[in-house]
């Protein structure tokens, strides 16, 4: 059975769009408000421009290196819950560690993990590890996979100031694609799988990623992972010229029984109650 296309928001106080449009968008994250390119707002901004620049740093959506007005925090912290993540201005991204239109799947996730008794999660793709914080929290082994020793030490850092330090997380340094190649090998089962895969990427040994070409055969693997009958499987996807149709239409090629929500994960704009999308999502449970 499939519901959807759906839109779910973020209800994540530590976050707030305040205005969007121009292909820009005007946030506040905690008390910080930055502004950052965004290509999906194409429309006009409805804020003044007075408004705007009450933004304390500023990157386009190209990259390149923050503007920095005043004196701003280049790291601060950003609650959830009883969890801290590590919010950070980096040069040459304008990813600041989290994305709060996933918060939804934080929520989703808490609620049924929370239900079971020592549930294992698989994280894959999982960057600066909220996600993994959010599935610890609710009771949950953990192993989390990223291909960034960078991201995975952010990671670790959010554990720590979030006092998870004796959590049962692995934390693994690899290709997501070899790894679960492997863990179908060893006959491993997750309760839960989570996967955000970029549209391109390399692993730690320069492994070529490139999602059109190894998706389906990611998700094939992933279906011996998890139990048919009561696994869950969360598939996340950024890349413009996808559609949620089009995951509905993947998953379903492995995962024909159960439930599947398809949809986009949207931020709604204070300013207009616009909605801006800016993750496509399908998730599946047995």
């Amino acid at each position: 059975m499939s519901t959807g296309p759906v839109i779910l928001s973020s209800e994540w106080d530590a976050y707030n769009l305040l205005d969007c449009g121009n292909r820009r968008k005007l946030e506040a994250f905690g008390e910080n408000l930055l502004i950052r390119g965004e290509p999906k707002a194409w429309w006009d901004a409805e804020h003044s421009v007075g408004e705007w620049r009450q933004a304390v740093a500023e990157i386009g959506d190209a990259g390149g290196n923050w503007k920095i007005r005043g004196k701003p925090p280049r790291k601060w912290l950003l609650e959830y819950g009883r969890l801290k993540f590590e919010a950070r201005l980096t040069d040459k991204s304008k990813h600041v560690g989290v994305f709060p239109e996933q918060e939804p799947h934080w929520s989703w996730l808490r609620d049924r993990l929370s239900r079971r008794t020592r549930p294992r999660v698989l994280n894959l793709f999982g960057y600066t590890g909220a996600a993994t914080l959010v599935s610890a929290d609710a009771g949950a082994e953990v192993t989390h996979v990223d291909a960034s020793k960078p991201s995975i030490n952010w990671a670790r850092h959010n554990q720590s100031l979030s006092g998870m330090e004796t959590a049962p997380i692995r934390w693994i340094l690899d290709d997501a694609f070899k790894f679960v190649a492997r863990e179908v090998r060893r006959e491993r089962v997750y309760d839960a799988i989570l996967l955000d895969p970029p549209s391109f990427g390399r692993g730690p040994k320069g492994e070529l990623w490139k999602v059109e070409q190894q998706i389906t055969s990611l998700l094939g693997n992933i279906r011996k992972l998890v139990d048919p009958k009561k696994g869950m499987v969360v598939l996340t996807m950024y890349n413009l010229e996808a559609s949620s149709l089009m995951l509905k239409c993947l998953m379903e090629d492995y995962f024909p029984e159960g439930k599947l929500e398809y949809g986009e994960l949207a931020l709604k704009c204070s300013a207009t109650k616009r909605m801006l999308p800016l993750s496509l999502f399908a998730r599946w449970e047995g």
